[in-house]
């Protein structure tokens, strides 16, 4: 069977881009063909632009503006230049189309590809915040095709309901046409069923059904070479607390802290040294999990990494980005108390994480998980 992925827009992101991969290749062994129909990135507005720069403006004039910046977008060339080793890696590794921009597009797309079923998932595919399209994630192009709708681990990254009454009941009527939904977090199972008026399961995310020695085998691949610390630290959102936090870990543990991420974030003032902001390659990504004898983040994926690696962890609150994933990725494997906030206590670095029973339980989701895509695309 032919299938077409929805999910986020392919980046620069890790955790986006390998649970992509991880997909493809679940999809792949169990005899499908795929491609991931790619889609554009959410496009800050005019409007908003000139309203954020308005509003720095009038902050810094009356004093209260330190240390923000004012907006920033960059040109497609700056885009290319910082992406060129994760775009490398979607072009080795994921088969793709260009990225189409609207619902004609993509309709077009799949009668002349023959697509025969579709999965949305994974990642925050049904968060509204996140998506240039709300309903191109509830394939809202394909109404009146004789095709096969599945969702495999769709993420609303959080337990409130974020649709306005009209997306609500669009997107409650599209996914009707589906043949079965499931679902990433526990609190979407939820959200389905209130809101949507579907039944849906918990699965794991899609990089949790391969195992480490798949992401092992990229690496090798790549020929990557070891990382400089043992101590990795994925911090998505920096600030003082979790620079704090940072330093209390590897001083207490006696570790040498690295970490697998732009030297500076792309804006205004570091445009001019853009080299520090290239993304390193996502198997250098993955060299860093390997290397680690401890692992600090704040990351959604790099939690998942880390038990796929099986190394001991802290992750720390990153309420923007949506807590319900963290709950319910930790609550499953029974590591509620691996995430922290402002205050850790400094004992929980003593305190092992029982891998055995860890395991057991991926194991157990696994063949869950395994089954309902095999189930749902007969």
């Amino acid at each position: 069977m032919k299938i077409g992925i929805i999910t986020q827009p392919l980046g620069f992101n890790y955790g986006g881009l390998l649970q992509n991969y991880a997909l493809q290749t679940v999809l792949r062994r169990i005899g499908h063909e795929v491609v991931t129909m790619d889609q554009p990135n959410c496009q800050i507005g005019l409007f908003q632009l000139l309203a954020s720069a308005v509003k720095t403006f009038l902050l810094k004039l009356i004093g209260k503006g330190k240390g923000r910046r004012y907006p920033f977008v960059a040109k497609p060339s700056q885009i290319k230049h910082i992406a060129r080793y994760t775009d490398s890696f979607i072009d080795k590794y994921l088969v793709h189309s260009t990225k189409m921009i609207d619902a004609n597009e993509s309709a077009c797309y799949v009668r002349e590809n023959h697509i025969e079923a579709f999965v949305v998932g994974s990642d925050q595919v049904w968060r509204p915040k996140y998506n240039v399209d709300i309903y191109h994630s509830f394939l809202d192009f394909t109404r009146g095709m004789d095709v096969r709708r599945v969702a495999y681990a769709a993420s609303f990254g959080v337990d409130t309901w974020e649709y306005s009454s009209r997306e609500t009941d669009c997107c409650r009527q599209l996914v009707q046409t589906f043949q079965a939904v499931s679902v990433r977090e526990e609190s979407g199972v939820t959200l389905c069923s209130k809101y949507l008026g579907v039944k849906a399961i918990p699965v794991l995310d899609p990089t949790m059904l391969l195992d480490k020695e798949d992401y092992e085998f990229l690496v090798e691949q790549e020929n990557e070479s070891s990382c400089d610390g043992n101590m990795l630290c994925y911090i998505l959102d920096k600030n003082e607390t979790k620079n704090r936090i940072v330093n209390e870990v590897a001083e207490y543990l006696h570790l040498s802290p690295f970490t697998v991420m732009p030297i500076q974030p792309l804006n205004g003032e570091t445009m001019k040294n853009i080299n520090q902001c290239v993304f390193p390659p996502v198997t250098k990504w993955l060299r860093g999990f390997m290397d680690a004898s401890f692992v600090v983040c704040d990351s959604f994926h790099g939690a998942v990494f880390s038990i796929i690696f099986n190394k001991p962890f802290l992750v720390i609150a990153n309420q923007g980005r949506g807590m319900a994933r963290f709950y319910s990725l930790l609550r499953m494997y029974g590591l509620e108390d691996r995430l922290v906030t402002d205050d850790m206590d400094i004992s929980l670095l003593e305190k092992p994480i029982d891998w055995i029973v860890v395991n057991r339980k991926r194991e157990e989701m696994k063949d869950i998980s395994l089954a309902f895509l095999r189930e749902n695309l007969k």
